[in-house]
Formats: C-alpha cells, sequence, structure tokens
C-alpha cells in the first residue's frame, strides 16, 4: 500500500501526479523544479539560484515524510544545459554531503521553462 504526500510548504503539482509517494519505510519524490511554494512562480534566473530553490523544495516534501535529504539513497537530476554542470554540482554538493546514487541527465527544455529538476528517492528516519 502506498501514501500520497501533499505539503503547502513546496510547490503544488503542476500536473497530475503528487509531490511524493511514500511505499513502506521508501519515499519516492516527483521531480521538484525552482518554483517558489506560496505563489507556483519559477525562482531564480541561473543555475545556482535554481538549484536551490529545488534541493529547498525537496527538502521541505521530505521532512513531511518523516525524512531529510541526509537519507536519501538516489536522485536523479535533470539539466536543461550540461554547460551547467560544475555549477550545479557546486550547489548540490551542499545539500547531498553523503553522497547518494545519482544519474544525472540533459533534456531538451523543462517544464516552465527551469534549467534544473531533481526526484529522489530516500528511506524514512
Amino acid at each position: 500500500m502506498s501514501n500520497k504526500v501533499e505539503t503547502n510548504k513546496a510547490p503544488k503539482a503542476i500536473g497530475p501526479y503528487s509531490q511524493a509517494v511514500v511505499v513502506g519505510n521508501l519515499i519516492f519524490t516527483s521531480g521538484q523544479i525552482s518554483l517558489n511554494p506560496e505563489t507556483g512562480v519559477l525562482l531564480g534566473n541561473d543555475i545556482k539560484e535554481q538549484t536551490h530553490r529545488v534541493c529547498q523544495n525537496l527538502k521541505a516534501v521530505l521532512e513531511v515524510c518523516g525524512s531529510s535529504l541526509e537519507n536519501t539513497v538516489k536522485t536523479v537530476c535533470y539539466l536543461s544545459d550540461m554547460t551547467n554542470f560544475s555549477e550545479f554540482n557546486e550547489v548540490y554538493a551542499q545539500y547531498f554531503t553523503q553522497k547518494p546514487a545519482r544519474s544525472c541527465v540533459a533534456v531538451k527544455e523543462l517544464p516552465k521553462g527551469a534549467l534544473v529538476e531533481v526526484d529522489v528517492v530516500a528511506e524514512k528516519e
């Protein structure tokens, strides 16, 4: 059995999906982009600003599930431009200090013109 998660501390889903789903001891988040949780407006003009907001949104979703970024076991990162890879990594490393498994791919474009999207799989605390 799974439980769908919704919190107003992270942006509402912009499509027919949940912010996260909890199955047993695992949390599967939907991809987060750098939306303001209150307004749904894209925040940040560069990859670093957007990556900070994405990580803050993920943190909020995990906290409502009874977990944290430290319990992340896997991330999938989507960049709209691989030339942003180094700057993305600088910010990402500040949040994911335990170095979970990760995939990082370039995509043609992301919703709302975002530069980065990240989803995670984490364990409950």
